[in-house]
């Protein structure tokens, strides 16, 4: 193989150049481990897809993430881009995409349902998160203000403390007391390491994602989200981390039955706004399902030389 097509997409957005980059590789056959993490390092956004043939006939696809870094195992604004791309192909892999994608990922079973516009023609796709609920160790608030380099009294934590919370991928959690606390946040590296050496001592990785409500509208968010020990400094939309809060908002709720539809807007102190809508599901006082989803922008296609 001498080269293969990639695709670039703007993910929970409608506008080009905004939202979340995400580059999609619609055929990684052929590609080895090594070149699928030095084709993520070189396009340096925050993840990209590769697409392979699945396992069982039964799914449609198995996908395979990158950061810069390292592969993960689920994420979310790259099962929503890729699910955006493949469903404007005329067909994966010989067989018709169909308006219900599933990808086979680390995490588990991905469900994929494409959305349309009057036309008919594919403008997003929400997905199904493919683990329940999960919630790790709480986090003092110190560590959270040392890694947002906020003050400590700039944290909310009357609904929660902070937690590592989890729909497939983990993330610290933290509510904030304003959009001008938010605004202030800025990552401190060596803050996030030893973070990750305490929190995550398999891996060292500690990534934060901060909010905060807006008052007119409990249910109606903006966060940022900061990786710098995966080499992402700020996240302009992350699907998994929302999820995760959705689903911790959710369950918090005194009802043991819900359906909270919560929008997360994301990317606005970047320049890069996303809109991430969250649906959780509340049965029996547990989290039953967690859907995400938006739309998307297609930017360029290419080839990438191997």
């Amino acid at each position: 193989m001498n080269s293969v097509a990639y695709v670039t997409v703007d993910v929970f957005t409608s506008e080009r150049f905004s939202g979340n980059q995400l580059a999609v590789i619609p055929d990684a056959r052929g590609l080895t481990d090594a070149q699928m993490q030095n084709i993520a390092a070189e396009f340096r956004y925050s993840e990209v897809t590769f697409v392979l043939p699945p396992q069982d006939p039964a799914n449609t696809a198995r996908v395979r993430i990158f950061t810069p870094t390292m592969e993960i195992p689920f994420a979310g604004h790259p099962n929503v881009g890729t699910a955006f791309v493949l469903g404007r192909q005329d067909g994966i892999f010989g067989r018709p995409a169909g308006d219900v994608l599933r990808f086979e990922e680390k995490a588990g079973i991905v469900e994929a349902a494409l959305t349309r516009d009057a036309e008919g023609h594919v403008i997003g796709a929400g997905i199904f998160a493919p683990q329940p609920l999960s919630l790790g160790p709480q986090v003092d608030s110190e560590t959270i203000a040392r890694c947002a380099s906020i003050e400590v009294r700039a944290l909310r934590i009357t609904t929660h403390v902070p937690v590592i919370a989890s729909v497939g991928l983990p993330f610290a959690v933290a509510e904030v007391t304003s959009l001008e606390a938010l605004a202030r946040a800025c990552p401190n590296t060596a803050a996030f390491a030893e973070a990750g050496r305490r929190y995550s001592p398999e891996d060292d990785q500690f990534a934060l994602f901060l909010y905060t409500r807006q008052p007119e509208n409990p249910w109606a968010l903006r966060a940022r989200m900061f990786a710098p020990l995966d080499n992402v400094i700020e996240d302009p939309a992350t699907g998994s981390a929302s999820g995760a809060l959705g689903a911790l908002l959710t369950s918090l709720l005194p009802d043991m039955d819900a359906t909270d539809e919560i929008t997360i807007e994301q990317g606005v102190e970047m320049g890069r706004r996303s809109v991430i809508g969250v649906t959780a599901v509340k049965s029996k006082g547990q989290i039953e399902s967690v859907r995400i989803a938006g739309q998307c922008a297609p930017v360029m296609t290419g080839s990438i030389l191997l």
